[in-house]
Formats: structure tokens, C-alpha cells, sequence
């Protein structure tokens, strides 16, 4: 009984150990049924330490991006299952951002640099690189990210 009576006092703590601070489930990339359309390929990518999966789908002939320029990109930003919340058009007009210094997201200023200028690649962030706990927008709380992004010009 004692044994029992330790295990109940013990489970909150179990379970809280396994969600983030709003106590909800934080989800893995590693466990996550990602959308067959996005083409996410783990086993094919590069894992950081920080948990960010990133690969070249077309690796760039142009300069290497480094943190601290200012990028002009092509993106798409999906959820897991496949619904698109952020982009720029096909061939539109670029989004320019200055990457390394903490004006985007953890997981772009970690995962562009080092790309070179023409190439496209997918990054696959986890909640913590991403929007968190709080989300944003169309994003929900601890939102497994998948964006593809296409370096034009760095400077």
C-alpha cells in the first residue's frame, strides 16, 4: 500500500516532467505524422543539437549566408499536417529579413545561415525554435513547423 500511495504522489510530477509550462503535451519532430504533400524526409535530414532538422533540397551555386546580412527570400510555412500559414507567391516578390540577430524566429536564424544564395531548403522546427508554448496567429501552442526557404540575395 505504501508503494501505491508513493506512485499516486509521484504521477503529477511524471506527467508534468513531459509538458511544458501550460501543461500541455509538447510534441516531438521525431514522433510527429507529418503531411505527405510536405515531403519530410528525417531520415534524410540533419538534426542540430537544438533539435532543428534541416536539408538542402537544391544546394545554391551563390555566396554562403551568414548571420548578421540581410537575405532576400521565397517561403512557405506549413503546420505538420499540411496547412499552409505563411508564404510569399511562387515568383512574387521576395521577403527580405536580416537573419542571425534575433529578429525572426530561433529556428530561421539557426537553420539559413550557411546556405548558399540560390539554394532551397526545409526546415523542420521544433516548438522551442519556432512560436513556443504561446503560439501566434493561425499557429497554435507548440506548433511543429515545417517551412521551405529559397535564399535569392544576401548582402
Amino acid at each position: 500500500m505504501r508503494l501505491l500511495s508513493r506512485l499516486a504522489f509521484a504521477v503529477p510530477f511524471l506527467l508534468a516532467a513531459c509538458s511544458d509550462s501550460t501543461g500541455t503535451d509538447v510534441p516531438t519532430i521525431e514522433t510527429t505524422t507529418f503531411a505527405a504533400a510536405l515531403g519530410v524526409d528525417l531520415p534524410a535530414s540533419t538534426r542540430t543539437t537544438t533539435g532543428l532538422y534541416y536539408r538542402d533540397l537544391a544546394v545554391g551555386t551563390g555566396a554562403t549566408v551568414a548571420a548578421g546580412q540581410t537575405i532576400a527570400v521565397r517561403y512557405t510555412g506549413w503546420l505538420a499536417n499540411g496547412t499552409q500559414f505563411d508564404g510569399t507567391a511562387p515568383g512574387g516578390p521576395t521577403a527580405s529579413f536580416r537573419i542571425g540577430v534575433g529578429q525572426l524566429i530561433a529556428g530561421w536564424d539557426q537553420g539559413i545561415p550557411g546556405m548558399r544564395v540560390g539554394g532551397r531548403r526545409q526546415l523542420i522546427l521544433p516548438p522551442a525554435l519556432g512560436y513556443g508554448a504561446q503560439g501566434s496567429g493561425p499557429i497554435p501552442p507548440n506548433a511543429i513547423l515545417v517551412f521551405n526557404v529559397e535564399v535569392v540575395s544576401a548582402q
